[in-house]
């Protein structure tokens, strides 16, 4: 072979091994610009996948908040249902009743005996509303006895004195003597105003709550509730009399209320009705 053939072949050989190196360049940038483009999938598939996740679980956090939402208002109702039902038990109203109470026929029996506890008061005196029937004598003269306690014990002055007299002097123990109210309202020869006008033992027991509620939680009861409160005690001493009383009230078209039923506001009204007037519980 000539020379010039061999120098030939040698540049073909030459430039076909530069055709392939040319190409591998292109091929690994190819196989690069795949391998990043894959790469570059992967963090949106990962981030969609965190997404879906993220909300599963706030879709079951919201599952598990309204569960709890619906037993929170659940209990809530059945609580107010109980304290309705309690409310509705210690609520004294002019229904009729079922009570026993000596010289009043059962079908002109109106409920007015209050029931349960006192307010406030009932922990730190020991006493109960149902602590005075005549089902138990002996509990009955031993809560007037606790509640008159309190008169022999507690002196009032000033304003707090003059705040008892207005309030007291609007009640009576007329069941048991004839004096216009438990105490004196006035100054004179022999009494001052405020002293005792009654010696029964209700009158001491209500002038007992009266000055209690006044020296210890004046600012928790009006005039007008300290003096319902007494009405309520009067109506447990004498519940005939103060059944026949509420039955004038009602026929009378008046209004229902304790101060009504046990002040002064409208003694001598059960005169009108028909009654016995026994049944008093504790002594005079």
């Amino acid at each position: 072979m000539s020379e010039e053939k061999i120098a030939a072949a040698k540049r073909s050989y030459s430039v076909k091994k530069a055709d392939v190196k040319a190409q591998e360049p292109f091929e690994k940038r190819f196989a690069e610009k795949a391998s990043v483009e894959v790469r570059a999938q992967e963090p949106s598939e990962k981030w969609l996948t965190y997404v879906a996740f993220g909300l599963l679980v706030l879709m079951a956090a919201l599952m598990v908040f309204q569960v709890f939402q619906t037993n929170v208002l659940i209990s809530e109702m059945k609580g107010m249902s109980v304290l309705q039902s309690t409310a509705n038990k210690n609520q004294t109203n002019l229904s009729s009743t079922n009570l026993s109470v000596p010289g009043v026929p059962a079908a002109d029996l109106i409920d007015v005996i209050p029931k349960g506890v006192p307010p406030i008061y009932v922990e730190e005196m020991s006493v109960s509303f149902d602590d005075i029937s005549l089902v138990n004598p002996t509990k009955a003269d031993e809560t007037i006895a606790r509640l008159a306690d309190f008169d022999v014990s507690i002196e009032l002055q000033g304003a707090e004195l003059e705040r008892y007299v207005k309030i007291v002097g609007q009640i009576s123990c007329e069941y048991c003597c004839g004096a216009e109210s438990i105490i004196f309202t006035k100054d004179s020869e022999n009494y001052k105003a405020g002293d005792a006008a009654c010696g029964c033992a209700h009158s001491y027991a209500m002038r007992g709550v009266a000055k209690y509620l006044i020296s210890s939680h004046g600012a928790d009861f009006t005039d007008d509730e300290i003096l319902s409160e007494l009405a309520k005690w009067k109506t447990l001493f004498f519940p005939s009399q103060m059944t026949n009383k509420a039955k004038a009230l009602q026929l009378s078209g008046i209004e229902f209320n304790y101060i009504n039923l046990g002040s002064n506001k409208y003694r001598g009204i059960e005169a009108t009705v028909s009654g016995g007037d026994s049944g008093m519980v504790g002594g005079c």
